[in-house]
């Protein structure tokens, strides 16, 4: 039932958890508060009182889930969701709506660029099948092993491998992105150095995350459990992420947004990474979409 939900919904594991505990704390919440009102009232606890409880139930859902989606950074999602039960109760489709008030936009094309496993692309395409500002047009890896790629082909999204002659000039990649019309580039894991030549093609327009609060433990090689165990032998007590635009320096551009976790005694390289990660997922792609709508 879960995994159903999750692909109708387009989230990942850790957001549908999420989303499952705001729905059950928006319940909890708004049937006290309707209870709590109730006995302000001294009603007699008869057929008129449950009809009022209901009324005050279902006017207060709404209130407590977005209220709730907060913190918990599920508000988009409840935002959306709401919309969308309000457009089917007034017969009104979201897409009219829009057209109607001349907010209809043309959606931004994202391409992917990653090396690995793909966490991060995983989140990110699921993210924007919910928040559809934005459609992942196509996903470009220099590994043709890379798990990200599989990711891509179950979401019937296009996919590039760069062969050691692409990644002399870029010269295919950057006909293939435009190919795919794509307006945006993310790097979500990608470790080769993006050349020059691309970068002039869509300058300001190509985002990058790292593992680390940069300007410390960048550059070249500083990448995945390599960046965490430096952190950990230089006795940091914080690290966290950096998102920033990307220049022809590794990890150079300009910072667009730092998050910190601590580091308590005893954490691991792979500890760390666990909640590195955890910050990636939850920020990455809410960033891009306020990036991209900018």
């Amino acid at each position: 039932m879960f995994k159903k939900l999750q692909q109708k919904w387009g989230v990942n594991g850790l957001n549908m958890a999420l989303i499952i505990t705001t729905f059950a704390l928006g319940g909890s919440a708004c049937a006290r508060i309707a209870g709590q009102l109730l006995k302000l009232i001294s009603l007699e606890k008869n057929t008129i009182w449950w009809v009022i409880y209901i009324l005050l139930v279902t006017i207060l859902w709404p209130i407590c889930v977005i209220i709730i989606s907060f913190p918990l950074g599920q508000f988009k999602f409840f935002k959306n969701y709401l919309f969308r039960i309000w457009s089917k109760i007034s017969g009104k489709t979201v897409e009219n709506d829009q057209k109607k008030n001349n907010f209809a936009k043309k959606k931004t094309k994202l391409a992917i660029f990653a090396s690995g496993k793909g966490s991060n692309a995983d989140n990110i395409i699921s993210y924007f099948k919910l928040n559809q500002i934005a459609d992942v047009a196509i996903v470009v890896s220099d590994n043709a092993a890379a798990g990200v790629l599989g990711i891509a082909a179950k979401n019937n999204i296009p996919i590039m491998v760069l062969s050691k002659e692409d990644r002399l000039n870029y010269a295919s990649c950057i006909e293939n992105l435009h190919k795919n019309e794509v307006d945006f580039i993310v790097l979500a894991g990608y470790l080769k150095k993006i050349p020059a030549s691309l970068i002039r093609q869509y300058p300001n327009k190509i985002v990058n995350i790292h593992p680390a609060l940069l300007p410390k433990y960048g550059g070249k090689g500083m990448y995945g459990a390599k960046v965490h165990q430096a952190v950990i032998e230089n006795n940091e007590t914080v690290s966290g992420i950096t998102i920033h635009y990307v220049d022809e320096i590794y990890d150079h551009g300009k910072i667009i947004f730092q998050e910190k976790c601590e580091i308590e005694n005893g954490e691991t390289a792979e500890s760390l990474a666990n909640k590195i990660h955890f910050l990636e997922h939850k920020h990455f792609p809410q960033v891009i979409a306020e990036v991209i709508q900018k």
